[in-house]
């Protein structure tokens, strides 16, 4: 069994780029809660949801390339 490692290397990345999105997301999400007062709440809200959205993208996109890779071999 052989894999693509052009393609398996791509999956990585993807991961690579989802994992700080997976710990900053919830950070600024938690600290525009924290500051409901701010003028800025609403668009820092926005912007914690955006990133936690774009991580979980990334790990779907990552883990269907990877598996592309380990079993089409294209």
């Amino acid at each position: 069994m052989s894999s693509n490692k052009e393609i398996l290397s791509k999956g990585i990345k993807y991961l690579l780029f989802a994992l700080p999105l997976m710990f900053i997301g919830p950070s600024v999400i938690f600290s525009s809660f924290k500051n409901q007062e701010h003028p800025f709440y609403i668009p820092i809200l926005g912007l914690g949801i955006i990133m936690c959205l774009s991580a979980i993208f990334l790990i779907f996109k990552g883990i269907q390339t990877i598996m592309k890779s380990l079993f089409n071999g294209n």
